[in-house]
């Protein structure tokens, strides 16, 4: 009687420890489909980016300083070898596409060219699509850290190899301020 009591206890908890580990595995899964999601929209906007400054050197060809950080920053992505270095291109494309539709204010035939407010819509359209992305992303990241840093499931963590991921944020205050348009 002792040994099948015996058992059924390793047989229960060796049944648990699968149970954290594939819930684990599933988790980080998540998290790569939602950095591919996010990875996705980012291209799109990458894409999109070539001809929209083309569209604006027609009207404001002398304002290629802003034109330059627009392309810098989208060069910066292509060249992206990790989540990390995406996430920071990503903030600076940000940044350099807010100045540059700020700029576009101050030329009302730009404004008005239906090439440039289709790129400008497609580019709030992926925007908006980035955005929703980041908070899935940011939603499975906590779940999976969740997982892996509270008690049983840290315990395998450790041994498994599964490390905390970081979720998308915002780089510096800056970025967070909208841009200044001014006349």
């Amino acid at each position: 009687m002792p040994v099948i009591i015996a058992v059924v206890v390793v047989a229960a908890l060796l049944f648990l420890l699968v149970g954290l580990y594939n819930n684990m595995v599933g988790l980080r899964n998540r998290c790569d489909n939602a950095w591919q999601t996010i990875d996705t929209q980012l291209q799109r906007r990458s894409d999109l980016i070539p001809n929209l400054v083309e569209t604006v050197k027609g009207y404001a060809a002398h304002e290629s300083q802003t034109l330059e950080a627009v392309i810098q920053a989208r060069n910066s992505y292509v060249s992206a070898s990790t989540p990390e270095q995406a996430m920071d291109a990503n903030n600076q494309i940000t940044g350099a596409l807010r100045q540059l539709f700020a700029l576009s204010e101050s030329y009302p035939e730009l404004k008005a060219n239906t090439n440039f407010q289709q790129l400008q819509t497609d580019l709030s359209d992926t925007e908006d699509k980035i955005s929703y992305a980041r908070m899935s992303f940011n939603d499975c990241v906590l779940n999976y850290n969740n997982a892996i840093q509270t008690f049983p499931g840290v315990l395998i963590a450790g041994i498994c190899g599964f490390i905390a991921k970081k979720g998308f944020e915002v780089a510096s205050e800056a970025e967070r301020q909208a841009p200044k348009v001014s006349f």
